[in-house]
């Protein structure tokens, strides 16, 4: 996981008592353990159930996180242990079948890190967007809409000509691309697609 200042920032304060970190926190990563409840396909209940036993349990283990960057982690491994936990509870999982839970086990974890990648994304997509300037923020929310805004009305709303829209809007995309957040998510997807090792997870 990328070592994330804010996220490092908000364990700290969050573990001293302070309270507007510790909600920042939940705000953060409720997507998280969300998808990862979905991923398993629990029920609306059983997923609040889940939800609100991760959160006592990080009250409970916050002291102990010695690496702050590491929380959603932690949280992703917390999640899965009690959804499964839930599941055998419910009895939709039951020890005898081992082979069928394994196989479901493989789905359920692939799910979730696809849903943890779009996360992340997200995240760093709107870390990186925070950082650019309000016009190429406000042109590339224009640009992003769907359809997107043609370039004729961008040009009035911005009150600029239309022939510099285009060139505009790729030096926004370069410093986007350029954002610290983003590229500590590039390179450590690049990390952990580059080959070596034997492959395993």
């Amino acid at each position: 996981m990328r070592d994330d200042p804010e996220v490092i920032a908000m364990v700290t304060a969050a573990r001293d008592g302070d309270v507007q970190a510790w909600n920042r926190l939940v705000d953060r990563y409720a997507p998280l353990v969300w998808s990862i409840c979905k991923g398993y396909r629990l029920s609306p209940s059983d997923a609040e159930d889940v939800g609100q036993n991760v959160w006592l349990r990080l009250v409970e283990q916050l002291p102990r996180i010695r690496v702050p960057a590491a929380l959603a982690g932690w949280l992703m491994t917390t999640t899965r242990r009690e959804c499964l936990r839930v599941l055998r509870v419910t009895q939709r999982v039951t020890p005898a079948d081992t082979v069928a839970e394994r196989a479901d086990e493989v789905t359920v974890q692939h799910d979730i890190d696809e849903a943890i990648l779009a996360y992340e994304r997200k995240v760093a997509l709107r870390e990186a967007f925070a950082q650019l300037s309000p016009r190429c923020q406000h042109m590339l929310s224009l640009l992003m809409q769907d359809p997107p805004v043609p370039y004729g009305v961008i040009s009035v709303r911005l009150g600029m000509p239309q022939g510099s829209v285009g060139p505009i809007r790729a030096r926004c995309l370069e410093r986007l691309r350029n954002c610290p957040a983003l590229v500590a998510l590039i390179e450590a997807g690049a990390d952990n697609t580059g080959g070596g090792g034997t492959g395993d997870r």
